[in-house]
């Protein structure tokens, strides 16, 4: 069958059932490959269109009013569906509204076979940013001109099936056999198409760079061996052809304009690597700290053949760094060099897992099948085998952790796949590198494990590090929760469930009366049980002991320090409960070795096999290692433990996390004393133009420290003014609704002077939620878009897409908003900053913390709380100037910045901006004027 017709409809609601009609349709006829023709019209759905479908598409009741019914034309759309696909883009809506049609109007519903273009897409471009129909047009090329109109949407749908089909017959023999596997469990029925291929190409690999092995096709990666370069030229000579007037960055970057402080930054890294000293650099807004970094960077471990590590906090920016800065400096520098990207092993694809997963799946479903079938098709295209680059469905993720290199456990040097192995080559490359660029989270796991992970290294620039010694907490602790647990303990499951144990001991059949399965069964109930009872234990303590209390996460969660319910009746209780718990794992263990021993000794165990045993062992030896250290054994370096219980999950929606108190002896001892030199650098790192807290925080000794902060080149004080109301209710004496009414209120005359485009920054989600719903309730809904973090679904990055998208916007965030998040030019006015971003003083990290302190003689509040509070107000004030011919207020709702002998560390850390102190009206006058 060579006949598709692509169908899209624009209806007047969601669903059928309801009894929302068809108002347009667009049909496509595609044939021998070409489009040979099209059609369309719009049906009287003999209601009224309802508003918000009006917007979308532009169809109007007046455009209806005189279209046919859907009954006069449902024979001449059946008849274009004889003999052929019926394809969409999101079948179930069209097929399902369509038929609904047919059925009600007395014809037979269309049985033709079905392909989704949306499941094929995410199948044949797995890396594709979005879906949807519009954003994977412009990734592909591919006009769309019409949108939310039937006849375009389905011209575009067609384009894309095109594009879709020449993909398909691109790929390798071994990818189509895999993918004609997986394909009864998918929505589209591709049989035909996957056939039609698989014959075509008959065994045959007809492309040079696709190697197969096992079944599997997948990119051919040489890792080629280079000599290393050498450098004459004088470093300050590279400077001068690089960042003067004339030089080669002003050939490569249009409208460039120099910033001085971008090459003294330069200077005072390669100068620090020269000193074999440590630097802290504060670079504000604009330097262009990375490209500054990059230089002295490359240029040094070039000149003294020694690698230089690069450490990112997020894995966004490690990506900047690859596909935008490198390439620049590649031009700007005349001689080569080598940069290699290296992550944790949870982040690179194990081919030969993959292989036996798909050979001899241990659980399939639609998600799981789908994934295969994206991961087959990516093999043939990644040349780094990272995660990263792929848009999974959410469960995909959970499949890759089945079959990431760190699932593998060590790899034989001498196994045929060793050499095929993308996390092999990616440390292959960065052993050859100059080089590397991590994330803070692999610095840190390699740092706590003898640094057995990163090849060996003398200096190490860290940005956003700001975030180093959170990370570095973070890493040295540890975290359990109910609902991993319970997870983990299903997919272990029973001996007759077909999970991970069932299946093991299936494949032996022959040596059960051996075997010591009789028990297991008993074990992991008694062991399920305990945990949840632990776990409601724990949930019922929180909930009664903080009901009353403001100990609350900014995700809304109760907080509870452990060592508060040391002083309880129940820890002794916890304690039993948690020593029995350990003991049942010690038995699953115990089974699991004497298995192990029995089909060791018949001769009969396999490599996956023991790969499956030692997975289950390691899971289980991890939970008891976090039961004991949270509860049973002593602390080698104080740790703050604490509870957090979900209010809107069930009753043991509970999560365990274990830190230190304080990671500068660890840092210094473990990092700073054993590295030549490391430069930190980040936007925020001082408090009142001092490096102090930073540095005491992280531990880095001042004998072989220099700090320098590098002024931004914008003109805050043309660019930006600060606002501050005197004439809001004051919270401290328990005005909380009078305070977000107020803040409410300056948001929507704030939104009028700047058409929206406003980001409101909280530091509680419980106060986000409130003013959202007020919002809601007073705002013009028809006039502004409102989109609340948390409330309003979608990732970060989508919330700050649809920000863009609207032109009348205004977003609510909390604490991920407070930095990364890049709004430049106008689609970003006001800034609203509503409270000052301490810590709760309740929280049980801050109250450790706090404690610790303390004890040694010092000032929690100012050596502690007012810094970290400094630091990310200065994030969250970054984010309102991105560019020279940025404009716009900063709002601050938390008069303590004006009124308070500490509210001035604020003012004095940020860039000298136009402060006004006055009433909101009189603010609102001057806004206005201002604008």
């Amino acid at each position: 069958m060579d006949k598709f017709v692509v169908i899209d409809l624009e209806t007047t609601g969601h669903s059928p059932a309801k009894d929302d009609k068809i108002i347009e349709i667009g049909i496509v006829v595609i044939e021998n490959n070409q489009i040979t023709d099209t059609k369309t019209t719009f049906f009287n759905p003999d209601q009224s269109i309802p508003p918000f479908i009006s917007n979308l598409t532009g169809i109007t009741d007046a455009d209806v009013k005189n279209a046919p019914f859907f009954h006069e034309k449902a024979d001449n759309i059946v008849h274009i569906f004889e003999d052929s696909y019926l394809i969409a883009h999101n079948v179930p809506f069209d097929l399902g509204f369509l038929n609904a049609e047919l059925e009600k109007n007395g014809r037979s519903k269309l049985t033709n076979p079905v392909i989704d273009t949306v499941e094929l897409s995410r199948i044949l471009y797995p890396e594709a940013p979005s879906y949807k129909l519009g954003q994977l047009a412009e990734f592909l090329d591919i006009r769309h001109d019409d949108p939310h109109r039937a006849l375009s949407d389905a011209y575009v749908t067609a384009k894309l099936f095109l594009k879709l089909l020449k993909k398909l017959h691109s790929l390798p023999y071994e990818t189509v056999n895999g993918m004609l596997e997986l394909e009864n469990m998918l929505h589209s029925d591709l049989y035909e198409l996957l056939y039609e291929r698989q014959q075509a190409l008959a065994f045959s690999n007809d492309e040079e760079n696709i190697e197969s092995f096992q079944g599997l096709a997948f990119r051919r990666i040489d890792v080629e061996k280079t000599e290393k370069e050498s450098l004459d030229e004088s470093f300050g000579t590279l400077l001068d052809d690089i960042y003067e007037e004339n030089g080669v960055l002003s050939q490569h970057i249009p409208n460039y304009e120099k910033r001085s402080g971008q090459r003294e930054m330069s200077e005072v890294i390669f100068d620090a690597f020269h000193g074999h000293s440590h630097a802290l650099i504060e670079a504000e807004t604009g330097t262009g700290k990375s490209l500054a970094y990059l230089i002295p960077a490359i240029y040094d471990a070039v000149k003294t053949k020694q690698r230089i590590v690069i450490s990112t906090y997020t894995t966004q920016l490690q990506s900047q760094l690859i596909d935008h800065e490198i390439p620049l400096i590649e031009k700007l520098f005349p001689f080569s060099f080598r940069v290699a990207i290296l992550k944790g092993k949870n982040h690179y694809i194990s081919l030969e897992k993959f292989a036996h997963e798909l050979f001899y799946p241990s659980e399939n479903n639609y998600d799981i099948a789908l994934t295969k079938a994206m991961l087959l098709v990516w093999l043939t295209e990644t040349v780094t085998g990272d995660i990263e680059e792929l848009n999974l469905p959410s469960s995909g993720f959970m499949f890759f952790k089945k079959i990431s290199t760190e699932a593998e456990g060590m790899m034989d040097p001498q196994s045929p796949w060793f050499s095929k192995s993308y996390y092999q080559k990616a440390r292959k490359k960065a052993m050859q590198a100059d080089i590397i660029i991590t994330n803070h989270a692999l610095l840190c796991t390699d740092m706590f494990n003898d640094y057995s992970f990163i090849p060996n290294y003398k200096r190490a620039i860290i940005d956003e590090a700001h975030h180093f010694e959170d990370t570095a907490a973070h890493h040295y602790g540890l975290k359990l929760d109910y609902n991993h647990i319970q997870y983990l303990l299903n997919h272990i499951g029973h001996k007759e469930e077909g999970k991970m144990f069932g299946k093991l001991i299936a494949r032996f059949s022959e040596f059960h009366d051996q075997l010591p399965i009789d028990n297991w069964d008993n074990i992991l109930d008694e062991l399920k049980f305990e945990v949840e009872e632990l776990f409601r234990s724990l949930y019922e303590f929180v909930a009664n002991k903080r009901s009353n209390s403001n100990s609350i996460s900014d995700i809304g969660r109760l907080q509870c320090r452990l060592d508060e319910l040391e002083q309880e009746e129940v820890w002794n209780f916890l304690e039993e409960r948690v020593t029995r718990i350990t003991f049942f794992i010690r038995d699953l263990i115990h089974i699991l070795a004497m298995i192990e021993q029995v089909l060791e000794l018949n001769e009969a165990l396999d490599k996956f096999d023991k790969d499956d045993m030692n997975g289950m062992t390691v899971v289980l030896q991890d939970l008891i290692d976090g039961f004991e250290q949270l509860f049973l054994v002593e602390d080698v370096i104080p740790q703050v433990k604490w509870v957090e219980a979900d209010t809107k999950g069930s009753r043991n929606a509970v999560y365990l996390y274990s830190e230190p108190t304080d990671v500068s002896t660890l840092l210094g001892s473990t990092f700073f004393e054993q590295k030549e030199s490391v430069v930190l650098t980040s936007a925020t790192l001082t408090m009142d133009k001092s490096f102090n807290f930073i540095q005491e925080r992280l531990g880095i000794s001042s004998e072989r420290l220099f700090t320098k902060k590098i002024d931004s080149p914008f003109s805050y004080e043309n660019q930006v003014q600060l606002m501050i109301p005197n004439d809001f209710p004051d919270i401290k004496f328990g005005k909380m609704d009078d305070y977000i009414y107020a803040t409410c209120e300056a948001i929507l005359s704030l939104a009028d002077i700047t058409d929206g485009r406003m980001l409101v920054l909280f530091t509680s989600y419980d106060m986000l939620k409130k003013s959202y719903n007020l919002l809601k309730e007073t705002m013009d809904l028809d006039q502004y878009v409102l989109i609340g973090q948390g409330i309003t679904s979608g990732s970060r990055a989508r919330l700050k897409k649809n920000f863009q998208t609207f032109e009348k916007a205004i977003l609510l965030g909390t604490s991920s908003f407070w930095e990364g998040v890049d709004i430049p030019g106008e689609d970003l006015s006001c800034l609203v900053i509503v409270r000052l971003p301490f810590q709760p003083p309740k929280h049980p990290v801050y109250e450790a913390k706090a404690r610790h302190l303390e004890e040694q003689g010092k000032n929690a509040f100012m050596e502690y709380s007012l810094p970290n509070a400094v630091i990310k107000f200065k994030q969250g004030f970054g984010r309102l100037i991105r560019a020279n011919n940025d404009r716009g207020i900063v709002f601050v709702c938390d008069a303590r910045i004006k009124k308070t002998r500490y509210g001035r560390y604020f003012t004095s850390s940020i860039p000298a901006v136009p402060i006004t102190y006055d009433s909101t009206v009189r603010i609102m006058e001057k806004a206005k004027q201002w604008f």
